[in-house]
């Protein structure tokens, strides 16, 4: 009888765990690389470097799928942007990726005008490091599908900061069990990833990136968005009340040689 038990006890066990991994899917992580520059001679030097040697590094590490956007603001504002976005399979792979730049002679000597530049020409003014671990409900990165031209694409990625860390999780709740995610999907938002930060300058935070043909077409989804019956009543709900303290919207046009 005891025997018995415990070999019941061990099949109840066997299969929690087996019902508590499928609802628990592996999720990826990523990594938004943020060069801030003072210059278009900057922009100009970083793109070449990301284009002919830090991606072709990527790949030979096995990352691929690498997102480089120009930050729409940069024809006018006084301080330009480049972000990359990386897609990783693990944490271990954020500290790889330093190490590629010290160990990767060939990335050095394909990079050579951004590796070796003098001290007082700097590439840039500074780089931030953000570190993301993707939502439940979209545990892995989705290439949008779009049929516009690549020039005139428009990705948008929003970043959510929470008021406190119990606020901020009723918002990562709102996606995910909530169906804002849901309702994105059936909008056809194209979105690229959903993502709680996990190491960065601004949180509680989390992030996500959609992706439209045109700037018109962007427009047109979130008005479409806005009327929407299930989000008009979704936004009303106590429990997701007050959870946003701020709300931060970029315009971002890829890259000719985005991957995204």
């Amino acid at each position: 009888m005891k025997k018995t038990l415990c070999i019941l006890l061990l099949f109840v066990g066997l299969y929690q765990t087996t019902v508590s991994a499928q609802k628990e899917p592996k999720r990826d992580y990523y990594e938004i690389k943020l060069y801030r520059l003072a210059s278009n001679e900057q922009v100009q030097k970083v793109d070449a470097f990301l284009k002919n040697a830090y991606l072709p590094a990527l790949h030979r590490a096995g990352i691929s799928k690498v997102g480089v956007f120009h930050w729409i603001g940069n024809d006018t504002a006084a301080e330009k942007r480049i972000y990359l976005f990386l897609p990783l399979k693990s944490l271990e792979q954020v500290s790889s990726l330093e190490d590629l730049l010290v160990k990767d002679t060939r990335l050095q000597q394909d990079g050579d005008a951004y590796w070796n530049t003098a001290f007082n020409e700097p590439a840039y003014k500074r780089i931030e490091n953000i570190v993301l671990k993707a939502f439940p409900l979209m545990p892995s990165f989705k290439a949008p599908e779009l049929s516009g031209n690549k020039t005139d694409r428009v990705y948008e990625l929003r970043s959510y900061e929470g008021p406190t860390e119990r606020l901020y999780r009723q918002k990562v709740k709102m996606f995910n069990a909530g169906g804002e995610i849901a309702l994105f999907r059936r909008l056809n938002f194209n979105a690229v990833f959903y993502a709680e930060v996990i190491a960065g300058s601004k949180m509680p935070n989390l992030m996500y990136m959609t992706s439209f043909n045109n700037m018109a077409d962007r427009d047109e989804h979130w008005k479409v968005f806005g009327a929407d019956p299930e989000w008009t009543k979704l936004k009303v709900m106590p429990e997701y009340l007050n959870t946003v303290s701020k709300n931060e919207q970029l315009y971002l046009h890829p890259t000719e040689y985005s991957e995204l």
